[in-house]
């Protein structure tokens, strides 16, 4: 008997804190988009739009030529595209050294983005 009692004793104290523990002070949209605005510096807006459509992030010249810098649009990539071009460093692309989480995580806001605004790009 004095065995339940302690059992039952022990779950009283806990079950609150497992009950807190299934909850999160933030969705996973506002964990993305937070991610997705300020990764490690820089956010990904910037350079690629708030959507992932692409951006013109500047007009210059070189030896006399005018000259564009564009973030191309991301948010028509596969998974395995989006994630290979997060790993290699190309035209002016930082490497961000994400976890697979943070790259799911930017991968489905970009998703949610393209759903919410009817933008489907092929």
């Amino acid at each position: 008997m004095l065995k339940d009692g302690f059992m039952r004793t022990i779950l009283f104290i806990l079950l609150p804190f497992l009950l807190l523990a299934k909850s999160s002070f933030i969705t996973p949209m506002e964990y993305a988009s937070s991610l997705y605005k300020n990764p490690r510096g820089i956010g990904c807006h910037k350079c690629h739009g708030e959507a992932g459509e692409g951006k013109l992030v500047a007009k210059y010249e070189h030896k006399k030529e005018q000259k564009s810098f564009i973030g191309p649009p991301i948010n028509s990539m596969d998974f395995n595209q989006f994630y290979r071009a997060l790993n290699v460093r190309k035209n002016g692309m930082p490497r961000y050294f994400l976890t697979e989480g943070e790259i799911k995580a930017l991968y489905f806001y970009l998703q949610e983005k393209k759903k919410g605004s009817g933008l489907h790009v092929k």
